[in-house]
């Protein structure tokens, strides 16, 4: 698969033809549209074919579905008659989706977010291997696989045991990416695209570094030519 259809960008803005502009512009460069929280709550269901209707080739809507069994299925439903081609939901209830089929449209289960570290997780209460967030998202990848979700969400950093567990067709897809000379921002494990592509990744998210680049067509390029380059793996992988 060409680096560009492995890009996912995530269209971080609140506003309806904000997305479309986004989308029209980088259409040519970026396989995958990520409709996050922010701009599906402002615009509605209606953005996602007005994000197609621009250009896009396949749309990823995250909504990291959590809430009680009947509540998810009836959104999981939704969201695949809307068409969309990736759903997000939390892995601590990917059971709730055994047996069910949305095809098109790949479920994806979310381990554990790019913006928490040990510390984060020893507060909500993990404790011993749980409170790592290597082992938390083993734990949860294999929830996952058991109840047949088409991939999952993790760091960069766990792409390579998310592999292992999930088998060589599910879908690896990774936030958190960064270009060596791009800060963090809000992420705190964060890998190279090369890095997490030679762990394991199938997908790599961007949206700021693209988003507030001086040049986000450049950008974009930037990422696509970083994802074809080989790359050490990360030395926290195990």
């Amino acid at each position: 698969m060409a680096a560009e259809k492995r890009l996912i960008l995530a269209l971080d803005v609140s506003g309806s033809a904000e997305a479309a502009r986004w989308t029209r512009l980088l259409g040519g460069e970026i396989g995958v549209f990520k409709i996050g929280l922010e701009l599906f709550i402002s615009q509605g269901p209606k953005i996602i074919k007005e994000v197609r209707q621009a250009g896009a080739e396949a749309i990823f809507l995250d909504l990291k579905l959590h809430d009680i069994p009947a509540t998810m299925r009836a959104a999981a439903r939704q969201a695949a008659d809307l068409g969309v081609d990736f759903l997000t939901c939390h892995c601590e209830q990917t059971d709730i989706f055994t047996g069910m089929d949305l095809a098109p449209t790949r479920l994806l289960g979310i381990t554990v977010l790019t913006s928490l570290e040990d510390r984060d997780l020893e507060r909500q209460g993990y404790s011993g291997d749980l409170s790592r967030p290597l082992a938390l998202a083993r734990r949860r990848a294999q929830l996952a696989l058991e109840a047949g979700c088409q991939g999952i969400v993790c760091s960069g950093h766990e792409a390579g045991s998310m592999r292992r567990i999930m088998g060589p067709e599910a879908l690896i897809v990774c936030p958190g990416i960064r270009l060596s000379q791009d800060g963090p921002d809000d992420q705190k494990r964060i890998a190279t695209p090369g890095q997490a592509l030679a762990a394991g990744a199938s997908h790599l998210v961007v949206g700021r570094p693209i988003l507030r680049a001086r040049d986000p067509l450049a950008a974009a390029r930037d990422f696509a030519k970083a994802m074809q380059a080989p790359a050490p793996l990360l030395a926290t992988i195990c």
